[in-house]
């Protein structure tokens, strides 16, 4: 017996008493939620010890008995979410966010101000891993820097690689602030059809 609490293990048939729904004391006892032969169910006597003498000796005491439930077994959670791949250390989004936030030309401009005379046709020229822009709602970025740092991996990200990925951005990531994760990527706006040389 520790702290005035008594552990005893969940016994399959009840007392006389229990089963009239009052202990044997004549004090109610709790309703069991689960049946009394589930594993998963110990039983505890509590006992209250604070009428005591000062000899230490209990005048009179209290005890019931009720069944509490084991704590359920969680199956582990799936490692990662369908369309998710593991990310290299280093490489999750609030790495991206702290990088993003230290370094001042991740679009690799050289100082140059934003363009905004970009063709379509000079995006296409980049799609490789080293060197990819992308279109997203008439603005171009640089997406090298952040390729590694894409939760969906280098594959999905790459599909959106010298082209406009509007489109494909806003059926995965609609909810996804683009503007604010990619800021210090981009590179100027896409020239209009019509200017374009």
């Amino acid at each position: 017996m520790e702290n005035g609490v008594q552990a005893e293990p969940a016994s399959s048939e009840a007392s006389p008493a229990s089963k009239a729904g009052q202990s044997s004391n004549g004090l109610p006892q709790p309703r069991r939620s689960l049946p009394a032969q589930n594993p998963l169910v110990a039983s505890a006597t509590v006992v209250d010890a604070t009428n005591r003498t000062s000899d230490g000796a209990s005048t009179s005491s209290s005890s019931f008995t009720f069944s509490v439930p084991a704590p359920v077994q969680v199956a582990p959670k799936a490692a990662l979410r369908p369309g998710k791949i593991p990310l290299e250390k280093g490489y999750s989004q609030m790495d991206w966010l702290r990088l993003s936030r230290t370094s001042s030309d991740l679009a690799g401009l050289k100082g140059q101000p934003l363009r905004r005379d970009i063709s379509m046709e000079e995006v296409k020229q980049h799609r490789t891993v080293d060197d990819a822009w992308t279109v997203l709602r008439g603005k171009v970025y640089n997406i090298s820097p952040y390729i590694r740092f894409h939760p969906g991996g280098v594959d999905w990200i790459m599909k959106g690689a010298g082209r406009d990925c509007s489109s494909l951005f806003n059926k995965y990531h609609a909810w996804v602030n683009a503007d604010m994760l990619l800021e210090k990527c981009l590179i100027g706006l896409l020239a209009s059809p019509a200017a374009a040389p």
